[in-house]
């Protein structure tokens, strides 16, 4: 006889296959697919979400919900039973507030705008991008006022990429990331020609670049045997299984960097999921817990390993090998100065450890503008502007280096750029703590290895998905809420013996 946890199983099973099949199309549609597809692409990924949406949401499912729940009402917190239930219970109160009208609205807004953004970013022409921009605004606008807040809009999004953390609490954590990196900021600046970056600013063949991106993402710990590097303008990753997790990065013929931390950075998010455990399988589970914490992977994975010393003492003589005109007179102290040169930028995704956070606070502050009125679209790249010059000293010379940058918002999606800065705080958090708990992590990555590091995150993050919120998570790896304290501690130390300070 069925029992109602495996009726729910059932429905919850088909659920995510159709899920699965439309982050497939999106990722065919970001890769491969033909650029005149995209209507009849936007046609299919419309009818996945509406079926998804519309299978979720029914009264059956919740009836299932809550049969399976009290079935199970004695279940362990901690087992995958009773912490299935409590996700589908959270994301189906919040799925039953959003209307089938609106979930087609923005999936319709969101097809068109994509390629609206790609096409104005190519022309660096904002006005290309400004009324779909506006119509996303809109339906976040929308979105906060279904899902329903009680101290500001912005908290209803923020809780949909970050679980139960409030934007008063990320504004106090950024305000003393800001207050404390600042100093440390000013203080390099003062000896910015202390490093020389010019080694990775050179020619550098682009299928050298994608051989040497596969050596040093499998010697971290991606599977390719369970996965994929594909090229795209904008990298990102996906999975569809833990056994099919797939990345992404892009090549620019003259500098080195995108490439290769783009890569370690999407395969930091690929581990995560391949590292779920096999019992989370086609379930919701089988995903990281939130984007903060998935984003600590990915910057462990590009900063804390993939710029430290000991990693380019192990990787850097293959790169010498493949490259000898543009690296062989540099040293492999040379090589570890530059990718680690501290130095104000345009572009998010090509900025150091220290500026980047910067970068995170801008598009945290300018989402909340845009939310509650006080900034009008048309007034963006204005604003991007103004921001870039008050936190970071830099002003973009055109809006493609600008507010053009990001393909994030061509989606109803604020309140998902605060989790790339908490990813920070998070890496440096639960890697101080890993060391402390076994110090042949801190021994083996002085040699460039990370198989104790791998092991420690997949028994106390990798393996539970989704199973507990960011906030239970944290605390029960680290005994303690998220804090900046271990990042400004870690980006002291690096960067102050980087610059002699």
């Amino acid at each position: 006889m069925t029992t109602k946890y495996e009726a729910l199983l059932e429905k919850i099973n088909t659920i995510h296959d159709i899920d699965k099949a439309a982050a497939l199309l999106s990722w065919d549609r970001e890769t491969n697919m033909p650029p005149k597809g995209d209507r009849a692409r936007i046609d299919q990924m419309t009818t996945l979400h509406r079926l998804s949406y519309e299978m979720f949401t029914a009264d059956e499912t919740g009836e299932l919900i809550e049969a399976a729940a009290a079935e199970l009402a004695d279940a362990p917190y901690d087992s995958n039973e009773a912490s299935l239930i409590r996700y589908l219970r959270r994301f189906y109160a919040d799925q039953r507030k959003l209307t089938p009208d609106y979930v087609r609205r923005a999936s319709e807004v969101s097809g068109q705008a994509r390629p609206a953004w790609v096409k104005a970013r190519a022309e660096s022409n904002f006005a290309l991008f400004q009324p779909w921009l506006e119509q996303v605004v809109e339906l976040c606008q929308e979105q906060a006022e279904l899902y329903g807040y009680e101290n500001e809009p912005y908290d209803a999004l923020l809780d949909k990429y970050e679980t139960n953390m409030k934007t008063a609490e990320v504004r106090a954590i950024f305000d003393a990331v800001k207050k404390e990196s600042i100093p440390l900021r000013e203080a390099i600046a003062a000896r910015v020609d202390a490093v020389d970056d010019s080694p990775v600013h050179q020619p550098f063949d682009i299928d050298k670049q994608k051989q040497f991106v596969r050596t040093i993402t499998a010697a971290i710990g991606y599977d390719y045997e369970r996965g994929h590097l594909g090229t795209v303008v904008h990298p990102f990753a996906t999975s569809f299984t833990r056994d099919d997790a797939r990345i992404t990065t892009r090549w620019y013929p003259d500098f080195l960097n995108p490439a290769l931390f783009g890569g370690l950075h999407e395969s930091g998010h690929a581990m995560y999921e391949q590292g779920t455990h096999p019992d989370l399988y086609r379930t919701p589970l089988a995903r990281g817990t939130s984007l903060g914490i998935h984003e600590s992977q990915s910057r462990m994975m590009e900063n804390i390993v993939g710029r430290s010393y000991g990693f380019w003492q192990a990787h850097y003589p293959a790169l010498q090998a493949l490259f000898p005109e543009q690296l062989g007179k540099h040293s492999v102290e040379d090589f570890y100065r530059a990718v680690n040169k501290v130095q104000p930028s345009f572009i998010r995704v090509e900025a150091d450890e220290l500026t980047y956070n910067f970068h995170i606070i801008l598009r945290f502050e300018l989402e909340q503008a845009m939310l509650n009125g006080y900034l009008a679209v048309k007034d963006l790249p204005t604003a991007w502007n103004d921001k870039m010059q008050e936190l970071l000293g830099v002003v973009p010379p055109n809006d493609a280096q600008g507010c053009l940058q990001d393909v994030h918002w061509s989606r109803p999606g604020f309140g998902y750029f605060p989790t790339y800065a908490l990813g920070n705080l998070y890496a440096a958090q639960f890697y101080e703590t890993a060391v402390s708990q076994n110090p042949t992590i801190a021994s083996e990555m002085a040699q460039g290895q990370t198989t104790a590091l791998v092991a420690w995150l997949r028994e106390n993050i990798h393996q539970h998905g989704r199973k507990f919120t960011p906030g239970e998570l944290v605390q029960r790896v680290t005994g303690q809420p998220l804090s900046h304290d271990a990042f400004i501690r870690y980006v002291t130390t690096k960067f102050s013996n980087i610059y002699g300070l």
